[in-house]
């Protein structure tokens, strides 16, 4: 029995938020309110190791993508109830819950829905809560939070959908 969640698809998801962020935070869209809101300058941004750090990156992203995955795919839970099943009768009940409710829910509509919940009631929070104590403003809070509600909209799109 597989699990409901596509690695491919967890591996694609995990490429948005690199993509959305050279977007993002490209000078001529939000990058220069970004680096003010930030307290960024030009030469920390010169002296980054860029290719390190969209490396980590992506594998924090792969992260972040693979336990989006059990948020937007409802069906994981059904793994979850037959987890320690020793015996052959939970793995066939699963085999015929998958076969009526596998494919229930699995859309990207459904998935961005989610995963907006989970940037908006989840990420968002944390960033806001971060940025009270560093002293941030709110266009810190909104340009990040924007853009984590955004990526794992289309993250949890994809990761809904592709199965």
């Amino acid at each position: 029995m597989d699990y409901p969640v596509n690695i491919i698809a967890v591996l694609v998801a995990a490429l948005v938020p690199l993509i959305l962020g050279s977007i993002w935070f490209n000078p001529s869209v939000l990058g220069k309110v970004w680096m003010k809101a930030s307290n960024m300058t030009e030469e920390k941004v010169k002296g980054a190791n860029i290719p390190l750090i969209m490396i980590l990156s992506f594998v924090l992203n792969f992260f972040i993508a693979f336990i989006l995955g059990s948020m937007v795919v409802h069906q994981t839970g059904l793994f979850a109830l037959f987890a320690n099943d020793t015996d052959t009768t939970g793995v066939a009940e699963l085999q015929k819950l998958m076969e009526v409710h596998g494919n229930k829910f699995r859309s990207f509509g459904h998935g961005v829905l989610h995963g907006v919940i989970a940037g908006l009631f989840f990420a968002t929070p944390m960033i806001a809560t971060h940025a009270l104590y560093e002293r941030r403003g709110f266009k810190y809070i909104a340009i990040n939070g924007g853009y984590w509600i955004i990526s794992l909209a289309i993250m949890g799109g994809i990761i809904c959908a592709w199965h």
